[in-house]
């Protein structure tokens, strides 16, 4: 069986998209997975805000309290000279810190007070809490370019309308930073926990959700193997109800207009084949006859040649030959055109009597083998004609185009017992180059496709088994009901 070069074009892409499907379905992530992963980023931003704005929070506080530190050191320090005056006592004891550090100084923490000159009187810091673990040097780093830590709070000494020096209270950058990072090691693990579950939870949601999507994807797929009784049950959802609605409709519009297709084309096919009877009885009667008188005519003026014209006797044999094979032309052509009646030879004898006729007008190097199995004649005349047609065509492609060496007709029937359902199965498989062959027009497989598609079957083409090409058709045949047990049981009275 040849095939023509749209139907080697649309093999080869059936089976690149094949490969591209396997190799997207891998690649491919499903609607729920995505709408989860944007859930994940925009929830994982909005936590890193927020770890963004504890470590900001903390650092503000920690510069408020440093603030608070170092005005009231200011206006202890104030009142130590207030006191020094009134009792005219020396500045020796000035300034003394300790008193402000023992009420507000905390771990880190220090406490100065720095002279007019710059130069630190006095310094009181808090020791630093002990860590068990150290802030990574990336963490420390960016904490410390972003915020400065080590920044101090001063606050001028004024005495007398005259400034003396500035209370400074600051913070040991590490041990700010490790502050940060130890609230931010707090905090991270909610925040971790707080998304998986977020994650969890969401998936969950959209599965709930999405779950009236594989009912339209396998109303799709129902669609796509021509199974237009597919329709969707009512949604929940308003988008979700307007998708079935337009499928629902889609759907009843393609199941009438196939119907209508189909009807077209059976009436089409019937008028071909009127068309065909009609060519045959006019090819029959009218050509047949005057190629019967032509022969007549050679004869008679043969036999008068004979006798007065010895040197026309060859001429007249010379046409008489040509009308004897012009005859047998016209005798193959009658046969394509108007076949032997099938619902009177049986499906099956008219199968054997084609391939006879082409083994025996073929006369080359390609044979043509059939073998048929099952009930064949036991199927609807107008389904015997087409699978006639169908056949024919296949053949003739064959011949034409396969270059083959072998041509083999299969034609079986499977009945299933369990439902009482059946389908035929027609095989055609050549072993010439099927790469290489191309049809001139495509017609006969546009026939072909009508035919099987007005019987509601299928047509394939695949790559046969001794490296030519094969097609494939498979007809359904209607149900027989099983006779029930009233039916049934008369007869068996009867036999007994």
């Amino acid at each position: 069986m040849a095939l023509s070069a749209p139907d080697v074009l649309t093999l080869n892409a059936a089976r690149a998209g094949a490969r591209l499907d396997a190799l997207t379905m891998l690649t491919r992530y499903d609607l729920k997975y995505r709408l989860t992963l944007r859930i994940a980023v925009v929830s994982a931003l909005c936590f890193a805000a927020i770890s963004a704005y504890v470590l900001f929070d903390i650092d503000r506080s920690a510069h408020l309290r440093n603030e608070r530190i170092a005005e009231i050191t200011a206006r202890t320090l104030q009142l130590q000279q207030s006191k020094m005056h009134w009792v005219n006592s020396p500045q020796a004891g000035f300034p003394d810190l300790d008193a402000v550090a023992a009420a507000a100084i905390g771990p880190g923490v220090c406490i100065a007070y720095r002279g007019l000159d710059g130069a630190i009187v006095q310094r009181i810091c808090g020791g630093a809490e002990a860590q068990t673990n150290d802030p990574p040097r990336a963490f420390t780093l960016l904490y410390r370019q972003l915020f400065d830590p080590g920044r101090e709070a001063a606050r001028p000494v004024v005495f007398r309308d005259g400034k003396t020096g500035d209370a400074v209270v600051w913070t040991d950058a590490g041990a700010m930073t490790a502050e940060a990072w130890r609230e931010l090691g707090r905090l991270l693990p909610v925040l971790g926990t707080a998304l998986v579950l977020l994650c969890v939870l969401a998936y969950t949601a959209l599965a709930r959700a999405l779950r009236p999507t594989r009912l339209i994807r396998a109303g799709l797929e129902r669609i796509a193997a021509n199974d237009l009784s597919a329709r969707l049950p009512p949604f929940d959802l308003a988008e979700l109800s307007a998708i079935r609605d337009a499928f629902n409709q889609l759907a009843e519009g393609l199941e009438t207009a196939l119907a209508q297709r189909s009807e077209l084309t059976r009436r089409l096919i019937a008028l071909e084949d009127d068309e065909r009877r009609h060519l045959a009885r006019e090819l029959h009667d009218e050509f047949g006859q005057s190629l019967a008188a032509i022969r007549a005519l050679a004869a008679s003026i043969r036999h008068s040649a004979a006798q007065d014209c010895p040197a026309l006797v060859g001429e007249c044999d010379s046409i008489a030959r040509a009308a004897a094979d012009m005859m047998d032309m016209l005798r193959g052509t009658l046969v394509r055109l108007r076949p032997p009646d099938v619902d009177q030879l049986g499906l099956a004898a008219s199968l054997e009597g084609l391939v006879a006729g082409w083994n025996r007008r073929q006369q080359g190097p390609t044979r043509f083998e059939i073998e048929l199995s099952g009930g064949i004649d036991q199927v609807s005349d107008m389904i015997a004609i087409n699978l006639y047609r169908i056949a024919q065509e296949a053949l003739t492609n064959a011949a034409k185009h396969a270059g083959a060496t072998r041509v083999r007709l299969q034609l079986a029937r499977h009945d299933r017992p369990g439902d009482g359902s059946a389908a035929i199965a027609l095989t055609v498989e050549d072993d010439g180059p099927a790469s290489e062959t191309v049809g001139t027009s495509g017609m006969g497989l546009l026939g072909m496709r009508e035919r099987v598609a007005t019987l509601g079957g299928k047509m394939s083409f695949a790559a046969g088994q001794n490296g030519g090409a094969q097609l494939s058709v498979v007809i359904p045949l209607p149900a027989v009901p099983a006779p029930s047990f009233e039916q049934t049981q008369p007869a068996a009275a009867c036999a007994a």
